[in-house]
């Protein structure tokens, strides 16, 4: 049962909340920064997480998509070179960076939020404090607490990248038409492991997908529920079109385990996401039954795995606070 971050909720799992806050002190690491920490503002920036999640919160009810679309900016972030906001930096006359690689290539969006959050913070703040891949972090836990998810405790203290990289963007990021050997490898790459990828991947939880993501999914797996394949062949023809967007799945707006549960009945969009249950691996396929019915345990993990992610160190000790998210400082 899904439940909204409220009084019961936080009742029910306060246990969860002291391991996360416990976990977030425990894993402070060195960046070009310092250490990351969750009162890396208190002194320069009193009430800067607050002023994002204002934001945050305005937005995704505006339109509950931007709450996916932030976190995802979040994710392909740090898959490339770290956590250091490259996949920010706009494309120039002489530049091309993250943006423009095929995974990102008119698919990520919310690029307007970060840009309102950052002005406001450099005014908020009476000075350029705040660095764009902290306002990433922020905004993705933000986003997951105001959907339903869980609250944890972000560490800060990340600086800006001064380039982005095309290349890297386009072999670093998982594929959705990846098996579970090419996800689990891909992840390990990045120091994640296996119960990091089946708990991140449930990030798909809320969110949608275009056509062309899930088409050979839909007429060519066998792994698929026959009613799901069906419903989808109506909005997404095998010979043509790809700019429809189904739900990753049915409560597309809530931070929930139905995701999981769906993995379980052969209703995965992607093949990337089936390939939890169905690619073979028996650990896998126990997370995805254990997250699908406890939803503490999810929350736990995906926390966990947020942080963890979210340590990535940048792949250069050159960085900055970047004034505008989207160009370098000059």
């Amino acid at each position: 049962m899904t439940q909204r971050f409220g009084i019961t909720t936080m009742a029910a799992v306060h246990s969860f909340v002291c391991f996360i806050l416990v976990l977030a002190m425990a894993v402070l690491i060195p960046t070009s920064s310092g250490l990351l920490t969750p009162d890396y503002y208190n002194k320069t920036c009193p009430g800067a997480l607050d002023a994002v999640r204002s934001i945050v919160k305005q937005r995704i009810e505006n339109e509950a998509r931007y709450g996916a679309s932030l976190l995802r900016l979040h994710f392909h972030d740090c898959f490339v070179n770290g956590c250091d906001g490259s996949v920010l930096l706009a494309d120039t006359p002489t530049f091309t960076g993250e943006q423009s690689a095929d995974p990102n290539r008119k698919s990520l969006r919310a690029f307007n939020v970060v840009a309102e959050i950052k002005a406001f913070l450099n005014f908020f703040c009476g000075a350029n404090v705040v660095s764009c891949a902290d306002i990433l972090a922020i905004a993705a836990r933000d986003s997951i607490n105001l959907l339903g998810g869980p609250w944890y405790e972000v560490l800060l203290g990340r600086l800006d990248s001064l380039t982005a990289s095309f290349d890297a963007a386009n072999q670093d990021l998982p594929s959705s038409f990846s098996n579970f050997a090419g996800l689990l490898a891909n992840f390990k790459s990045h120091g994640l492991d296996l119960q990091d990828l089946v708990a991140l991947s449930g990030a798909h939880t809320i969110g949608l997908a275009k056509c062309t993501l899930f088409r050979p999914r839909i007429y060519g797996d066998t792994d698929i529920n026959s009613s799901f394949a069906a419903g989808l062949q109506k909005v997404c023809p095998i010979d043509h079109g790809g700019s429809h967007r189904s739900p990753l799945d049915a409560t597309t707006n809530t931070f929930d385990t139905v995701y999981y549960a769906e993995l379980m009945q052969q209703k995965g969009l992607l093949h990337s996401d089936q390939e939890l249950f169905s690619g073979g691996n028996n650990q896998s396929a126990a997370l995805v039954a254990l997250y699908s019915n406890n939803q503490t345990a999810f929350w736990e993990a995906f926390a966990a795995s947020m942080i963890k992610m979210g340590n990535l160190p940048p792949a250069s000790s050159n960085g900055q606070v970047r004034l505008n998210c989207s160009v370098v400082n000059t």
